[in-house]
């Protein structure tokens, strides 16, 4: 039986993902300060204007507007052409403090930290990829991420951009890639014809591997035949609005809380971590070939109510083996993932482009495989 199944990813240039990448370089300037700060920082984008709002508890002294304008300067705005320019804009901020009540229930002690919010999170891995990532999602993220690597030398091309990638299964198994769909802002003065050219050649050609290409494959590039008014100039953008760009692709489930912005103790963030590091030693020690790790908390308390695995029926041992190893070499209390992943680390702004997970190029401490030698000692026994 043949399936198609269908992942986007975005530029570090759209409306969404610029609000991303300000929330987390706001996070990163404060845990750079205070690591025990407790942030929740929400951005929005609109024609010359961003506003910064959200809750804050720190000690930390940071310069916000400084900040957004740095962020919003690195990803590209910086002509007038592309509506949304770095030093003109209008930056307001509009921060307040962290609920008293949440607070309470957080801050239990150094040991015992407790769930900053009530929610579920899911982890996955499967075997698609060298690190363990679904493909569509894989190759639309690589294309985005080369979209924004042209940019310096393809300068009509402006910050704006996406790409989706279409994979054509056959009873499971990876045969193909059906359809590519990429969209750049660009400048009115290009011709499209050969806007089309260069991205075929140095984005698609580039990054789609030759063999999963055929004469069927179909490639749609900017297909409405024009992108200029781009950027938040076009379409408004909100921190956290891309939450399947952020993980899988819609490949997995989503808990529906957004990552960027927030804290470690906030558990859509942390916890959402820590089960793709669970899922991905699952399927590394080829116990599976898809491995889906839902746990879920309760505000204030900090080990998770419930711990759920599912496998779609590729696992290779008992599925109470499974949950034994879990219970074994993983602990999902809210302070140890903070600890063992060190998510107090300023390293979150470099995450919110081209999704959290599989960046194995970034050495991010979720996507180690560091337990994975006593995994396989403990199956040996």
């Amino acid at each position: 039986m043949k399936t198609i199944f269908t992942s986007e990813s975005v530029t570090k240039g759209h409306p969404d993902k610029v609000a991303d990448q300000v929330s987390d370089a706001i996070l990163d300037a404060i845990l750079k300060q205070d690591p025990h700060a407790h942030v929740a920082c929400e951005t929005v984008t609109s024609k010359n204007l961003l506003l910064i709002t959200g809750e804050v508890s720190t000690s930390a002294i940071v310069d916000y507007e400084a900040i957004a304008r740095e962020t919003i300067k690195e990803i590209g705005y910086t002509r007038p052409e592309w509506g949304f320019k770095y030093d003109e804009i209008e930056v307001l901020v509009h921060l307040s403090t962290q609920s008293a009540d949440i607070n309470q229930g957080v801050s239990l002690s150094e040991e015992e930290i407790g769930a900053g919010d009530q929610g579920m999170m899911f982890g996955y891995a499967c075997n698609e990829t060298a690190n363990l990532m679904p493909l569509s999602f894989e190759l639309a993220s690589k294309l985005c991420a080369k979209l924004d690597e042209v940019k310096d030398t393809l300068t009509y091309l402006g910050p704006d951009g996406k790409a989706q990638v279409s994979v054509e299964f056959e009873d499971g198994e990876i045969k193909r890639v059906d359809t590519i769909v990429v969209s750049n802002q660009h400048l009115a003065s290009i011709d499209l014809d050969a806007l089309k050219a260069d991205i075929r050649k140095h984005v698609i050609d580039a990054v789609i591997p030759a063999h999963l290409m055929d004469e069927n494959t179909k490639i749609y590039i900017n297909p409405t035949g024009r992108f200029v008014i781009g950027g938040p100039i076009g379409d408004a953008g909100l921190t956290g609005r891309k939450i399947i760009v952020d993980t899988y692709g819609g490949y997995a489930p989503h808990g529906g809380g957004a990552f960027s912005g927030k804290d470690p103790s906030k558990v859509d963030r942390s916890g959402a971590y820590y089960t793709r590091y669970v899922a991905k030693h699952l399927v590394a020690a080829n116990l599976c070939d898809k491995a889906l790790v839902q746990v879920a908390y309760a505000i204030g308390i900090p080990t998770p109510v419930s711990i759920h695995i599912d496998t779609y029926g590729t696992n290779k041992v008992e599925m109470s083996k499974l949950y034994e190893i879990v219970n074994a070499h993983f602990d999902l209390r809210v302070a140890n993932i903070i600890n063992e992943l060190h998510l107090k680390t300023p390293m979150y702004k470099q995450l919110a482009a081209y999704g959290h997970m599989g960046r194995e190029d970034l050495h991010i401490s979720f996507e180690q495989l560091d337990k994975l030698e006593k995994i396989k000692e403990s199956l040996a026994n």
